[in-house]
């Protein structure tokens, strides 16, 4: 499997630290407000690489953090903190606040059909270890107490290491052009980085520590909590582009500082959700909730979108280009989807045709193509091609077209259920729903197949007015109706 680490900016055979088990970290979100788009996007990458190693045999640690506490409004350790910020404003305790998002994001993602990782540390619960490591830090020397907050000295750093080894950015010259400071600030150099900052009386969430009363910074809980729960040498570590600098460059430098070598051994980064080719965020007040496209309540939708239309339309682009959402788009995807799901649902009808094998050379090289697209960095869009490419082997056998045994059968559905289901986490829907659950779908299925065998029976009596009747009421309430060599098929327009 070949995956592009950024710090190489090169694909690189993954090789991982212990042979037969992989230790993944990835940011997960800061939980002060409802998901949107965007959080979407590096939840369901990371999924696929997850469901990947697992199919690929590899026992795997998934460790995605919740940011509850230290992340401030502005990354150059200003502002107030965004959950006491939401907080104050809302007038309820800040941990009212995690929560309320926290299961706002929980409930997103089972929409989306991400899976669960195997851990999810919340920062506000290893204050304890966030301490100790920057102990170890003050003890190597990159760290300094001013004031009762701690920063990170990142002139001293970088003259014995690369810091911005990640991003590519001159440090060198970020540090000889950056304004000197006038003596108000309690940092040493504008570029330094806070490990942990005394909380103003106003503050509402703090804890004792060797320096102050305070909270830890933001950059801080990733370097901690992946090395509590990964080692001090992990193979993965994952987030949005947007996190490079300063988030984890600081993390690389935190890292160095406290055990003396770089702790991750490949990173990677999905690229970002754009409108108008500009960042889908928060702090740019551009994003839509994932609540309303499930639910169409936006200006820029035209109607509503099922969780898996989303996760399609985000697995049509590789995760490392743009994707630049657009109402349209999501229609396209959408009608795409139908199609998948619609030969995935004929599939499961046909009937053999032939006793012998005909399509295992076929079937065989379809499979090689989706194992070859995944391990060429998590091709995606190269699956799902493949797999309409399927879809037309599908359509020759069911109009009869093209001869099939139960193997032949039995093969295509196992490559459908490994690649589009177990994968790509795509759940077959009916039609749009928002829920996309297929158990509350079935007595629906069940009431449209009962209709049309009324029908089918009707033609075979001969009764042409009950047969049209069915088949007109269906189709002005939004069924599409097909006669088949093997009975009917029906889809939602």
């Amino acid at each position: 499997m070949q995956i592009y680490n950024t710090l190489s900016r090169m694909k690189e055979t993954f090789r991982p630290l212990h042979e037969g088990m992989a230790g993944m970290y990835v940011c997960g979100p800061t939980v002060y407000g409802d998901p949107h788009l965007g959080h979407a996007r590096p939840a369901i990458t990371f999924d696929i690489l997850f469901r990947y190693l697992r199919h690929l045999g590899y026992k795997v640690r998934y460790v995605r953090n919740i940011t509850d506490v230290g992340h401030l409004e502005h990354d150059a350790d200003e502002g107030e903190d965004k959950i006491a910020k939401k907080a104050r404003l809302e007038q309820l305790e800040p941990m009212e606040v995690v929560q309320h998002y926290l299961n706002s994001y929980h409930r997103a993602m089972d929409a989306l059909n991400v899976l669960p990782p195997s851990i999810e540390p919340h920062a506000s619960g290893h204050i304890i270890e966030q301490i100790e490591f920057i102990k170890r830090i003050l003890e190597s020397g990159y760290a300094y107490e001013s004031e009762g907050s701690v920063y990170f000295d990142v002139p001293k750093y970088n003259r014995d290491h690369p810091y911005g080894k990640l991003s590519g950015r001159n440090i060198d010259e970020l540090l000889a052009t950056t304004r000197e400071l006038d003596g108000q600030s309690e940092k040493h150099h504008p570029a330094d980085f806070a490990l942990w900052k005394k909380a103003a009386p106003e503050h509402i969430m703090h804890w004792p520590s060797p320096w102050s009363e305070g909270f830890p910074g933001w950059h801080l809980e990733c370097s901690t909590m992946s090395s509590k729960y990964l080692g001090d040498t992990f193979d993965i570590h994952g987030g949005g582009m947007d996190l490079m600098f300063p988030h984890h460059e600081c993390e690389i430098a935190q890292s160095v500082a406290h055990s003396g070598h770089d702790a991750v051994r490949y990173w990677m980064h999905n690229n970002m959700i754009t409108i108008d080719g500009r960042k889908m965020g928060k702090s740019l007040g551009n994003f839509i909730t994932l609540e309303q496209f499930f639910k169409g309540e936006h200006p820029l939708l035209s109607q509503p979108f099922s969780p898996m239309t989303i996760r399609f339309f985000i697995l049509q682009a590789h995760y490392r280009g743009t994707l630049d959402f657009s109402d349209a788009a999501l229609q396209a995807s959408e009608k795409a989807l139908a199609r998948m799901t619609e030969g995935y649902r004929r599939l499961l009808d046909l009937k053999p045709t032939a006793t012998e094998p005909a399509l295992t050379e076929e079937i065989a090289a379809l499979d090689a193509r989706c194992t070859e697209a995944m391990d060429d960095d998590l091709n995606t869009p190269m699956v799902i091609a493949t797999l309409f490419d399927a879809l037309r082997v599908v359509n020759r056998i069911a109009d009869g077209s093209q001869a099939a045994s139960e193997a032949d059968l039995e093969g295509l559905r196992r490559l459908f259920s490994t690649w589009l289901i177990d994968l790509l986490g795509i759940r077959p829907e009916v039609g749009g729903g928002a829920e996309g659950d297929a158990s509350a779908m079935k007595p629906f299925e069940d009431a449209v197949d009962l209709l049309l065998e009324m029908r089918s029976k009707a033609k075979a009596e001969k009764d042409w007015a009950t047969s049209d009747l069915i088949r007109d009421r269906l189709a002005e309430i939004g069924f599409d109706v097909k006669d088949t060599r093997n009975g009917f098929e029906w889809s939602l327009k």
